[in-house]
């Protein structure tokens, strides 16, 4: 089966593809969503992902994706870009609002680099050509398993420290914010205008609620809380 990439994602050698490949069969339970308004096409995408292992799901409009409860179960999406009222660009557009972990595979019959271009700014994986190549298919979509379940887990991980952060005192918040810029705990109590020994004992109330084991642990944490001091540049 012929394929033509009027845009394609971030260029990977054969041995790099040949990884992703043995990844995806190798690894269980991955769902994919199929978003297809040309039945025959629609049953040809099922037929040849579920025989690759995949656990695949179809639709015939993004409408009816949305509205799944599954929505926000799927490794990858496949979807075409010209679908029946909401598009494939409204559909991104859509998922990266709801769902900004899911990763999506552009497929048409129309080759529009401009069009494609614009999906691919937008974090598509890949566009491609009907018909598409097989391979270059399960590529794509090896691609864009490994890319969702990267995003979800950090969403996961910034859930779970968010939590964390809400049993800090307003106190804790801010030795929080300082001690993890690089502030030695004297500055940081000359800073709030406290003793480093009241700072010393923020400090450790502040690893114990948040589960961290070092400085190095709190400074990570507040890189995905994107915690910045307000405090003044101490000379």
């Amino acid at each position: 089966m012929a394929t033509a990439r009027a845009i394609a994602g971030p260029q990977t050698s054969r041995a790099e593809n040949g990884h992703d490949i043995k990844a995806v069969a190798t690894t269980v339970n991955i769902k994919v969503a199929i978003i297809e308004d040309e039945e025959n096409v629609r049953n040809a995408l099922v037929f040849q992902l579920s025989t690759a292992g995949f656990a695949v799901v179809a639709y015939s409009s993004a409408e009816e994706l949305l509205e799944s409860a599954d929505a926000k179960d799927f490794d990858c999406v496949v979807a075409d870009i010209y679908l029946p009222r909401m598009n494939g660009l409204q559909l991104q557009e859509e998922l990266n609002r709801t769902i900004p972990y899911a990763s999506i595979v552009f497929i048409t019959g129309h080759g529009d680099l401009s069009l494609g271009m614009h999906a691919m700014r937008q974090g598509a994986v890949d566009f491609l050509e009907k018909p598409v190549d097989d391979q270059a298919l399960l590529n794509s979509i090896a691609r864009g398993v490994r890319l969702s379940r990267e995003r979800r887990a950090e969403q996961c991980r910034r859930i779970e420290v968010e939590e964390l952060e809400r049993s800090l005192t307003s106190r804790e918040h801010e030795v929080f914010a300082l001690i993890t810029t690089g502030l030695l705990n004297k500055q940081v109590g000359a800073e709030l205008g406290t003793t480093e020994r009241t700072v010393k004992a923020h400090r450790a109330s502040i690893m114990t609620k948040m589960g961290a084991d070092s400085l190095a642990d709190l400074v990570r944490m507040a890189g995905i809380l994107q915690i910045h001091s307000p405090s003044k540049t101490l000379e």
